[in-house]
C-alpha cells in the first residue's frame, strides 16, 4: 500500500505532467526505441502510434497506427480492452490498408481467448487518402520510408471563409446569396500535426509530402545522433540520422525541440551546441522526459535520464515556451 507521501508525489506529478506546450498544443509522449512509442494531442483526443499503451493513451479516443511493428503497435488490444472497461466509447482506430486484415485478425483471436467485445471502429487508409473526423477536422496520410509499409498522418484543421468578392457586403445580402444557393466560402484546410512514425528521411524530399513539412507542428524520428552509427546503417533499418535532418533542414521550415533516445552521457555538451547552431534555432533537449531548454544538460538530470529514449523532432512554427515534455507512464 502506498503512504499518503506517495500518494502526494504521484498527485504532484500527475499536476505537472502538462506535455510540451508548442504550437497552441500540448504534445505528450513516451519512446524508448526497440520498445515502444506513444505520442499523445489531449485537445484533440488524439494518439499516434500506442507502443504497450501508456496510461495517458487509453483516453485518447481517435488512435493512429503509422505501421506494424510491435514497438508500435503491442498494447492495440488493451488499448480497446481498456477502453471498454472503463465504458468508454469504442475508439476509432486508422492503420494503414496493407495491414487491416491483420489487425482484424489480431482482435478475432484476442475475442476468442477473452470472451470480450472490443468493440472499436478500424478504418484503412491508403497513402494519399483523407477521413473527415469531424465537421473542422480531417485526416491525410502521407508517405513514409521505412522497412515495412509505413505511413504518416497530417491533421488538418477546416474553415470556410468568405470569398474575397463577397467581402463588405452587408450581412442581410451574404444571408440572401447563401439562401439562392450560391457558394459563398472557400473551404480552408490547415495542416496542424504531421507524425511520421518511423521513417527514413527521404519523406522530406517527396514532393507529394509538402503539407508534412508545413504542418504547424511536425513529429518526425532522428533515432540516430552521431558518428557510432552511420547513415548508411541508420538506412538499412529504415531511420534517419540526425546529420541527414541538418542536411535537409532548408525544407523543414519550423522550429525546434527534440527529445533524446540515448543515454545522455553519449551525447557531449559539444554536440548539443553544435545541433542548435546547425539547427539556427533554440533546442530544446528532452531528457527522461523532463525538459532543459537552451540548457546543457546538468549531473542532476544525467542522473534521471533512462538508457534508451527515442530522439524526436517535434518541430514547429512558433515555438511558444520550453514545458515539460509530460512523463505518460
Amino acid at each position: 500500500m502506498q503512504s499518503s507521501d506517495s500518494n502526494k508525489a504521484q498527485e504532484a506529478k500527475g499536476k505537472n505532467n502538462k506535455g510540451l506546450e508548442i504550437a497552441g498544443y500540448s504534445i505528450e509522449g513516451l519512446s524508448i526505441g526497440g520498445q515502444e512509442t506513444c505520442v499523445i494531442v489531449p485537445s484533440l483526443r488524439m494518439a499516434f502510434d500506442i507502443g504497450r499503451c501508456p496510461q495517458r493513451a487509453i483516453s485518447q479516443e481517435f488512435l493512429f497506427i503509422s505501421h506494424g511493428h510491435m514497438d508500435h503497435i503491442g498494447g492495440l488490444p488493451m488499448y480497446v480492452a481498456t477502453r471498454g472497461l472503463y465504458s468508454m466509447r469504442p475508439p476509432t482506430i486508422f492503420v494503414p490498408a496493407d495491414i487491416k486484415e491483420h489487425v482484424e485478425k489480431l482482435f478475432e483471436v484476442h475475442r476468442a481467448m477473452d470472451h470480450s467485445e472490443l468493440s472499436h471502429n478500424l478504418i484503412a487508409l491508403n497513402v494519399g487518402e483523407d477521413y473527415q473526423i469531424r465537421k473542422d477536422i480531417i485526416v491525410k496520410t502521407f508517405k513514409t520510408y521505412h522497412v515495412i509499409p509505413s505511413q504518416g498522418y497530417i491533421i488538418y484543421l477546416v474553415k470556410n471563409k468568405l470569398k474575397k468578392e463577397y467581402l463588405g457586403l452587408p450581412g442581410n445580402d451574404i444571408k440572401q446569396l447563401k439562401f439562392s444557393g450560391v457558394k459563398i466560402t472557400d473551404i480552408i484546410e490547415t495542416p496542424e500535426i504531421a507524425f511520421t512514425g518511423d521513417t527514413m528521411s527521404d519523406f522530406i524530399v517527396d514532393p507529394n509530402n509538402i503539407d508534412a513539412l508545413r504542418a504547424k507542428i511536425l513529429i518526425m524520428e532522428t533515432t540516430f545522433v552521431d558518428d557510432a552509427m552511420s547513415v548508411e546503417h541508420a538506412r538499412d533499418y529504415g531511420h534517419t540520422h540526425l546529420s541527414e535532418s541538418m542536411q535537409t533542414n532548408f525544407k523543414i521550415r519550423q522550429s525546434c525541440s527534440f527529445t533524446s533516445r540515448h543515454a545522455i552521457e553519449l551525447i557531449s555538451p559539444r554536440k548539443i551546441r553544435m545541433w542548435a547552431n546547425d539547427l539556427v534555432v533554440g533546442v530544446g533537449l528532452v531528457v527522461g522526459c523532463k525538459v532543459a531548454c537552451r540548457k546543457i544538460i546538468d549531473d542532476k538530470v544525467k542522473q534521471k535520464i533512462d538508457v534508451a529514449i527515442q530522439l524526436w523532432f517535434v518541430v514547429c512554427w512558433s515555438r511558444k515556451d520550453d514545458d515539460a515534455f509530460a512523463d505518460t507512464r
